[in-house]
């Protein structure tokens, strides 16, 4: 059960119960230091807590992210924290000091003086700055905060260049800098920055080149024109070929190998890895020049320190180094497999042009894509997973094509209808004497940027005074001056951005609608085509009971369309009575 615990608290003040959370924050970059440890922090905030803390309190939870940047609100105990603060669950916010929280100056200012404050959540911090939001709302205000901010800000920016001039260092040398060594390769025990050999996956790699090369040895009877029979080798075998085989010998693919060995593997889309071998990752092994000792890195990079989002870096651009480590396979095998993935193309036999329904078609439970068989006279769609994979892992999903064509066809005209009578309320709302067309969330939004805007100019005009007061330095009035004029320019572009929205919300909701006519321009659509597949629809989904949901494409606008009609409707309501 929480503790509560009621503090000689100023009796003056507002009875208030506080719902906290103890916010952790451990980052690589702190190294060895004590200080900042899990243990110490989580002790520092609990001894507060119980015997400094002001108010009555609850305690929710302790929050720890380790070995996490805060140059981004992208963590996920920070993230629940939060949603926490957001569904009512937390009202106040204890941390050892501000970078615990924030080393984005951005981000600190914007949960500091919007966030918390919209939702009344009181913030404090042990170290210096102190900040108790609800004690003492003003220090949030001063300069104190704000100068702390930015040198956290700028901390992180300078940590953050050093280690990648250091990574490059070591790329361009041909040391090994990722945190889990490709498939087939294992981390050196005395040298983390070298490879060596894991059998075991190696043999596996070996397999993949010598059967999408020369084939895996099997063999067939065929019969000569003299009715004599001959043994002879199958040939090389495909991609999805190669992947069904190890499936089907119980073969892990390289995620779930790494996790099966015990590797701490982190992958952003791990939960959506079912363990099973594909074609794009034989086609990626097989593209890999890792397997012929050449190290390969860099080929992706972060936006900035404060963006983590992955980009991706020009093939020129890479880090190569040969010979860095021991080859997996020969470079002859190699250059042999380059040379077949040229060649290894599909299309529709016969044709040049693509199904009518490529691209379009996934299973509706395991969400991958739906693979074309022909059957006597009919052709069918079945779930790839079941028929490409594991006929454990899912189910058929067989759809037959003139069904689905014609199930397609029929749902687009209805749509169609739909939005026809869409267009003749529309109409009719246009027709009425006041037109809600207003979007109260960006008139809020505009608000909330126009007085951020006045806030940037009031802090560049009191720096002034503040250098010649002796306050701040020269240095920090040029760096601070830069750094408001920047945020600044930001918030001019956003207003420009916001009023721009502001005015197509205006201007769109109407008849002439892109939504409407896109759409409107197939009201006698009676044949289905890949050019109005590619149009309208953004996916459709397979289900086994040979259902189908088609998810369309402009689906926000539908949206916006149906809330702008659910605004008017009273004053609808009126023009409609008095034509009665």
């Amino acid at each position: 059960m929480a503790r509560i615990r009621k503090s000689q608290a100023n009796t003056a003040r507002k009875k208030v119960v506080w719902y906290t959370a103890l916010y952790i924050r451990l980052s690589k970059d702190d190294g060895n230091d004590e200080s900042l440890s899990i243990i110490n922090q989580k002790k520092i905030l609990i001894e507060f807590l119980e015997k400094f803390f002001e108010g009555e309190y609850v305690l929710v939870d302790v929050y720890t992210d380790d070995g996490l940047t805060g140059t981004d609100y992208e963590r996920p105990e920070f993230q629940r924290m939060i949603h926490d603060v957001e569904i009512g669950k937390v009202n106040c916010i204890i941390c050892k000091n501000l970078a615990r929280a924030f080393r984005n100056y951005s981000d600190q200012g914007y949960f500091l003086e919007n966030f918390f404050p919209l939702r009344k959540t009181r913030f404090i911090t042990l170290g210096d700055p102190k900040v108790d939001t609800f004690l003492n709302p003003e220090a949030v205000n001063g300069l104190e905060v704000p100068i702390n901010g930015l040198m956290n800000d700028r901390f992180a920016y300078k940590t953050s260049s050093d280690i990648r001039r250091t990574f490059d260092t070591k790329r361009r040398c041909g040391e090994f800098i990722g945190a889990f060594a490709p498939y087939g390769y294992t981390k050196h025990p005395e040298d983390k920055n070298a490879l060596i050999i894991d059998e075991d996956a190696a043999q596996i790699v070996r397999n993949i080149f010598q059967w999408f090369v020369y084939g895996d040895g099997s063999t067939k009877i065929i019969i000569d024109d003299n009715g004599v029979e001959h043994e002879v080798l199958v040939g090389n075998m495909s991609k999805e070929g190669i992947a069904r085989k190890l499936n089907e010998l119980g073969i892990p693919n390289p995620a779930l190998y790494k996790e099966l060995n015990g590797s701490k593997y982190h992958n952003p889309n791990i939960e959506k890895n079912d363990g099973l071998w594909s074609g794009s990752t034989i086609s990626r092994i097989l593209k890999n020049k890792f397997y012929i000792g050449t190290m390969v890195q860099g080929k992706q990079r972060t936006i900035s320190y404060k963006v983590h989002k992955m980009i991706r870096v020009p093939e020129e651009e890479w880090y190569q180094v040969e010979n860095t480590h021991e080859a997996i396979v020969t470079l002859e095998i190699f250059e042999m497999a380059q040379e077949l993935q040229k060649k290894d193309t599909r299309a529709a036999p016969g044709k040049k042009t693509n199904y009518l329904f490529a691209g379009f078609l996934k299973c509706a439970d395991c969400g991958k894509s739906m693979t074309r068989r022909p059957s006597k006279s009919f052709v069918y769609y079945y779930c790839s997973t079941y028929k490409r994979k594991s006929k454990d892992k899912c189910t058929k999903h067989t759809m037959r094509l003139d069904v689905l064509e014609n199930a397609v066809l029929l749902a687009i005209q209805k749509q169609i209808e739909l939005i026809e009578s869409l267009e003749t309320v529309i109409q009719n709302i246009n027709k009425t004497p006041v037109v809600q067309t207003k979007s109260i969330r960006l008139e809020e939004l505009l608000k909330l940027c126009i007085r951020e805007h006045g806030k940037t100019e009031n802090l560049i005009s009191g720096l002034y005074i503040d250098w010649k007061g002796g306050d701040i330095t020269h240095e920090q009035y040029h760096k601070m001056k830069a750094k408001f004029e920047q945020e600044e320019q930001q918030l001019d572009k956003r207003i420009e951005q916001i009023k721009e929205q502001i005015d197509i919300m205006e201007r769109d909701v109407s008849s002439n609608n892109p939504y409407f006519q896109i759409f409107l321009k197939y009201e006698n659509i009676k044949e289905l085509s890949q050019a109005i597949l590619i149009e309208l629809v953004e996916v459709i989904h397979i289900h086994e009971n040979g259902g189908i949901t088609i998810y369309f494409k402009f689906d926000d606008e539908y949206k916006r369309i149906v809330d702008f009609i659910e605004n008017n409707k009273y004053s609808l309501s009126v023009v409609e009575n008095e034509v009665i």
